[in-house]
């Protein structure tokens, strides 16, 4: 008995996850690079400090929503270098309405190194397709 038992439980959940279906209900997404317009930053930062750096990002449609920052680093011998990105979430919609809306958030950032920072924002691409950015120098004090 406990092995028909068995036997029907186990026709009975193939049968539920096979007749699972995707449609169109669910709603599909894509990560995109949002246009960082501004952003605000001391004019000197002190070590071992965590600041908030505030940043204004334009929202092309009303399909469009910030994500996250994406912060990548790198440095030279003088410098540490920040490469700053809005990432957006669009949702896959046929009647997105264009806003131009700017939004304004932020990011927490931890001052680590004696030398300076510069901090690279990405404000879009060029007509050649080549990214451009909003550069801010920083230096450390001790």
């Amino acid at each position: 008995m406990r092995k028909s038992y068995l036997k029907i439980l186990g026709l009975a959940s193939l049968l539920t996850i096979a007749s699972c279906s995707l449609d169109d209900d669910r709603v599909n997404f894509q990560y995109t690079p949002l246009h960082i317009t501004n952003a605000s930053l001391p004019d000197t930062f002190e070590l071992g400090r965590v600041y908030t750096v505030d940043v204004n990002i334009l929202r092309p449609d009303d399909c469009t929503l910030l994500d996250q920052f994406d912060v990548r680093r790198s440095f030279t011998d003088s410098t540490q270098i920040r490469t700053v990105s809005a990432v957006g979430i669009t949702l896959d919609k046929e009647d997105c309405a264009e806003v131009n809306d700017e939004l304004q958030d932020g990011f927490q950032f931890e001052v680590l190194y004696t030398k300076s920072y510069i901090f690279r924002f990405y404000t879009g691409d060029d007509t050649e397709g080549e990214p451009e950015f909003l550069e801010i120098e920083v230096p450390v004090k001790e």
